[in-house]
């Protein structure tokens, strides 16, 4: 799914940069609200390096990724993309920020796993804070 930054206005977080989490405070101040609690359809894995990785399909019928979907506060998107991407490690290539269709509705952008050797463990039941 291809989206110009103006058309996508969300962002799907599963790990680290979910509320409680360690990189919470990098996302908070670019963010609008609560955010609402939502699935992506692929798999999550434990990297073992206190951060998950995400492989999503939207050809994955029982496969869940839980998370959360925020939307971006209009006039820091360009801001908080540039600095999530240095953050997830997409201008290094580990991650690559995509668009999904979240279960609550919105398309919004995702951070998924480039290097297959970060797949250590899949979680099965796709909830990073519960691992």
């Amino acid at each position: 799914m291809t989206h110009s930054p103006h058309t996508v206005r969300h962002l799907f977080v599963y790990g680290t940069l979910q509320p409680g989490e360690s990189r919470w405070h990098e996302l908070e101040a670019f963010v609008r609200g609560e955010g609402v609690p939502t699935t992506v359809a692929g798999r999550l894995y434990d990297t073992g390096l206190d951060y998950p990785a995400a492989k999503f399909s939207a050809a994955a019928v029982t496969d869940v990724i839980r998370g959360r979907v925020y939307e971006f506060d209009d006039a820091s998107i360009d801001t908080a993309l540039a600095r999530l991407d240095f953050i997830e490690g997409a201008v290094r290539g580990m991650y690559q920020r995509v668009t999904v269709r979240t279960a609550a509705g919105p398309a919004a952008w995702a951070y998924e796993c480039n290097d297959d050797e970060l797949l250590v463990r899949r979680l099965p039941d796709g909830d990073w804070v519960a691992r």
